[in-house]
């Protein structure tokens, strides 16, 4: 019998995960259907947001071949069956202080601190690019990791090895870069762009790198659709772009620099949002969101 979720502590909540303890060494990760944008947690949620999360993060963990945190298969008996599908048995690690992104195209934080620096995160990049260029190559732009309502800080690697040393951020680096590349491929063997994308690490009790929390989903992701890709251009994703835009559009009647929170999101965002993450999670791993985890979930 599947025990239930208030037989577990509860740890902490992020912005869209609520974590409880399931004994000394592991930890129960479920990932709710809240959406954020703009350091704000909307009143609005994504029906079944959190499920594609954790169904994308497991055909990633799956696919690419670096230790993760998972401590048991996503159907485990101890996970309760209320969380059943957004849910992960994980190993509790030492986590790292920093978001580790890596970036394969210029948009975003990015593009705003190369046109002003003609670099990013210290890296320093050719003239002439502009939003949504393709980079030489894949680029390490870590940040820290900022409380609940407040921004991550991008930083330059020096920042990293001063913190961790340069031994740990050296590899941190390249394990950020090789999980990127590997994806990167796999999505565009199946026509999607991974423009960039951010990774937690942790370490084990040994003092082993280990990824953990969600990786490569529309959530921590920009993912774009290859056949429309044009550079110059803000391109479309399959993310929740579609929610900020609709926040900052004349629709919303919302003012994102007043210190008002965001209105509720009306139906036909919610329904187009939802599709998006579906779709993303769908053309990746070529599986129909309908089976993950059958009727059990």
């Amino acid at each position: 019998m599947r025990p239930e979720l208030a037989d577990y502590e509860h740890v902490s909540a992020g912005k869209v995960r609520e974590i409880y303890e399931v004994d000394p060494s592991t930890l129960l990760l479920v990932a709710t259907d809240r959406i954020s944008a703009f350091d704000y947690v909307l009143d609005t949620e994504i029906p079944d947001k959190g499920r594609v999360l954790t169904a994308m993060s497991a055909f990633f963990f799956s696919a690419i071949d670096f230790p993760n945190h998972l401590a048991g298969p996503l159907d485990d008996e101890r996970i309760p069956q209320s969380v059943l599908g957004r849910a992960m048995l994980c190993k509790k690690l030492e986590m790292l202080p920093f978001e580790c992104v890596a970036r394969g195209y210029l948009t975003g934080s990015g593009l705003q601190e190369y046109r002003a620096a003609g670099s990013v995160c210290g890296v320093e990049l050719p003239e002439g690019l502009g939003e949504a260029s393709q980079l030489p190559e894949p680029i390490f732009t870590p940040a820290t990791k900022a409380d609940l309502g407040e921004h991550d800080e991008n930083v330059s690697f020096d920042v990293v090895a001063d913190k961790l040393g340069t031994e740990r951020a050296e590899e941190l680096r390249t394990a950020t870069l090789e999980i990127y590349s590997k994806a990167a491929a796999l999505a565009r063997e199946r026509g999607i762009i991974l423009a960039d994308t951010k990774f937690e690490f942790g370490l084990d009790p040994e003092g082993n790198l280990v990824l953990a929390d969600e990786v490569l989903t529309p959530d921590s992701s920009r993912y774009w659709p290859a056949d429309t890709y044009a550079p110059g251009k803000v391109q479309p994703s399959f993310d929740k772009q579609y929610v900020r835009n609709w926040l900052t559009g004349p629709e919303s009647g919302w003012d994102r620099n007043s210190s008002t929170p965001p209105p509720e999101l009306p139906g036909s965002v919610v329904e187009a949002t939802r599709g998006r993450y579906v779709e993303a999670y769908e053309k990746i791993s070529q599986r129909r969101f309908s089976d993950w985890l059958g009727d059990r979930a």
